[in-house]
């Protein structure tokens, strides 16, 4: 019998970087956003030994180094329960290198296939702390919905869910490299930081347009000039229409908020001859 599961892609409603610790990671205050654009992860056990990983797209890792191998083995480390055989096989929707945490994701959805099948009555505390073992955006990808997310990532706290509204979700050709970004972050330096008590408050009062004025990532502040597609793309959201727009994660991906689905599925046929991958979203969330 084979088990699939959904693997949502995130966006990043505000991301706040607070400073370095002394672990090498930085500490993060971000308010996380799960969207319908999803990867299809399916496990098949097999007789042999083992964990294989295909995907569609040639130039993933097929082993070890794809994360939902490693999120299998690390829920068994963690279990204690003898691993057994089985293949994983992922079908991408969510674009790769895209801010947006495709691969955290696939991870997530094989952690909640597992749970489901090996220990039904697992705590998602429990599943998220084991996912943190697996990388940063893995305990948030576990739980989905709208999440304050705080530490490196898996400090969680839950929050009001966004408003009905209407996401177009834009990938430039470009791709960036997190550490890079990373390395050009002086904290002391950031211009401005979100203002994520005033979008919690909006959330907690059902108002969009409170939520869409306190968009904001600091990334935005440090990236290179040769990205400069990321400004154009933000800049056609807002032209056609959008409340508001915004970078998630480290880029390049760009989102904007629609009220109405109309706009937002003209605004995704205007921005398809500049040549990005766009894409016409909601919120989404996985199942337990």
């Amino acid at each position: 019998m084979n088990y699939t599961e959904s693997a949502y892609a995130k966006l990043n409603l505000a991301l706040d970087i607070l400073g370095r610790r002394p672990d090498g990671y930085h500490d993060m205050r971000m308010v996380m956003q799960s969207i319908d654009l999803a990867d299809q992860v399916t496990l098949s056990p097999r007789s042999e030994p083992g964990i294989s990983v295909s995907t569609d797209l040639p130039y993933l890792p097929k082993g070890d180094g794809n994360i939902a191998a490693k999120a299998a083995a690390r829920f068994f480390e963690a279990t204690g329960l003898p691993c057994p055989g089985f293949d994983i096989d992922i079908f991408k929707q969510i674009p790769v290198c895209a801010g947006m945490a495709g691969g955290s994701s696939d991870g997530a959805a094989v952690l909640r296939i597992l749970r489901r099948l090996y220990v039904p009555d697992m705590t998602e505390e429990r599943l998220e702390e084991i996912g943190a073992l697996v990388g940063s955006d893995v305990p948030y990808c576990v739980r989905g919905g709208t999440v304050l997310a705080e530490g490196r990532g898996e400090r969680l706290s839950a929050l009001p869910p966004l408003p009905p509204c209407w996401l177009v979700v834009c990938k430039p050709a470009c791709s960036i490299s997190t550490p890079e970004l990373f390395a050009q972050v002086r904290v002391k330096k950031l211009r401005c930081h979100p203002d994520i008590p005033g979008m919690t408050a909006a959330l907690e009062q059902g108002d969009l347009e409170g939520v869409a004025r306190r968009l904001y990532n600091v990334f935005e502040d440090v990236l290179p000039r040769r990205y400069s597609q990321v400004f154009e793309v933000k800049s056609s959201l807002l032209e056609l229409g959008a409340m508001a727009a915004s970078m998630t994660g480290s880029g390049p991906s760009v989102f904007g908020i629609f009220r109405e689905e109309d706009p937002a599925a003209r605004a995704v046929d205007a921005l398809l001859p500049l040549g990005v991958s766009a894409f016409l979203c909601r919120t989404a969330q996985p199942r337990p």
